[in-house]
C-alpha cells in the first residue's frame, strides 16, 4: 500500500521544483558539474538579488514569511508564469498577488463561441475599464449594436452618459447610472486598474462632458456587478425584462462576463424576433473599426 504524500513545506517544495526544471545555459550559468538538474539555489538567489542563505532557508522553511516585493523577485527569477506566481503568494502568504492590469481588445475564439452558444441570451465581455469587446447577436439586437459603433464608443459608460439612445433605453436611467459608476469603480480597482492611465482619462473625459457622472463619481460608491433584473425599453421590442449574471473569466481578472436571459417567455419571444430581425452577421467583435452605416443603432447598454 503507497504511502500518503506529505508536504511539510509546501512553499519550499514547489520553489525547488520549479528550479529544477530550467536550464543553467539559457541564464548565462554553466551547465557543467552539477549533481542535479535545474539552477542552484545561490544562482537563484542571485537572479532574485536576494542572499543565498536567506533562499537556502526559505527553500527549507526556515524563518520568517517573505515580502511581496521578495516573492515578485522570485517568481520572476524562476520565470514563473501567471498562474505560478499566484500560487507561490497563496503558498507564502496565503493571499494572491495583487493584480496587474492587463488591457485587452479581444477574446480568445473559444470564449467567442460560448457567447455564440447562447442564441437570445445577450451576452457581453466587458473589461475592467467596461470597454465591450465582445457580444453575441442577441446582444447586438436587444442591447446595443457594438458592430455600428467605433470601437471607443464600445463603452458601457460612454454609452449610458453621452449616448442619447442608451438613456432613453432605461425605464430608470438615474438607477442603472449610479449603479454603473459603482461598480465601475469596484471593477477598475479589483483588476489593478485603479490608478491607470485609461481610467483616468476616461473619468477625466466623462466629468468634462456630463456633471451627472461627476457628481455620481465624487461620491466613491463601490458596488458588485453581481446577479439582478433589468427591464430596458427597446425602440422596436418594447419593453424587455431580463435577469442577469455576472462572470468573471479564469485567469483574467480584467475581463468580466455579463449573461442577460429573458425573465418570461413573452419576454423570450421578443428577443427572438428581434434576433431574427438582425441582418446576417459581416463583423466580429474582433474586426477592424469599420461601423455599418445602413444598421439601426438601437441603445440599451
Amino acid at each position: 500500500m503507497s504511502q500518503p504524500i506529505a508536504f511539510p513545506n509546501p512553499l519550499g517544495t514547489y520553489l525547488k521544483d520549479r528550479r529544477t526544471r530550467l536550464d543553467p545555459a539559457a541564464f548565462g550559468f554553466s551547465s557543467t558539474r552539477r549533481r542535479t538538474p535545474g539552477l542552484r539555489r545561490e544562482e537563484v538567489a542571485q537572479r532574485a538579488n536576494v542572499s543565498a542563505t536567506w533562499y537556502t532557508w526559505l527553500e527549507q522553511g526556515r524563518g520568517g514569511a517573505p515580502s511581496a516585493a521578495v516573492l515578485d523577485r522570485i517568481a520572476h527569477a524562476l520565470m514563473l508564469t501567471e498562474v505560478e506566481r499566484e500560487h507561490v503568494f497563496l503558498l507564502a502568504l496565503r493571499r494572491p498577488p495583487e493584480a496587474r492590469y492587463q488591457a485587452a481588445d479581444s477574446v480568445t475564439p473559444r470564449l467567442q463561441r460560448i457567447l455564440d452558444a447562447l442564441p437570445f441570451s445577450p451576452a457581453i465581455v466587458k473589461t475592467a475599464t467596461w470597454d465591450v469587446i465582445a457580444w453575441n447577436r442577441a446582444a447586438a439586437a436587444a442591447l446595443t449594436n457594438y458592430d455600428a459603433l467605433p470601437v471607443a464608443q464600445r463603452n458601457i459608460l460612454r454609452l449610458v452618459f453621452c449616448n442619447p439612445a442608451v438613456r432613453a433605453a432605461q425605464t430608470d436611467w438615474r438607477s442603472v447610472a449610479e449603479f454603473v459608476v459603482a461598480a465601475f469603480r469596484a471593477d477598475s480597482a479589483r483588476a489593478g486598474a485603479g490608478a491607470a492611465r485609461e481610467v483616468e482619462a476616461l473619468v477625466a473625459e466623462l466629468c468634462r462632458s456630463s456633471p451627472e457622472f461627476e457628481s455620481m463619481w465624487r461620491s466613491n460608491d463601490v458596488r458588485h456587478h453581481g446577479d439582478g433584473m433589468k427591464s430596458l425599453r427597446h425602440p422596436l421590442g418594447g419593453i424587455i425584462s431580463f435577469e442577469y449574471s455576472a462572470f468573471a473569466v479564469d485567469g483574467r481578472p480584467d475581463l468580466g462576463l455579463v449573461i442577460y436571459h429573458p425573465v418570461t417567455p413573452a419576454d423570450a419571444d421578443r428577443v427572438r424576433a428581434l434576433v431574427d430581425a438582425l441582418p446576417p452577421a459581416s463583423r466580429t467583435a474582433r474586426d477592424e473599426d469599420h461601423p455599418a452605416p445602413e444598421r439601426r443603432r438601437s441603445g440599451v447598454t
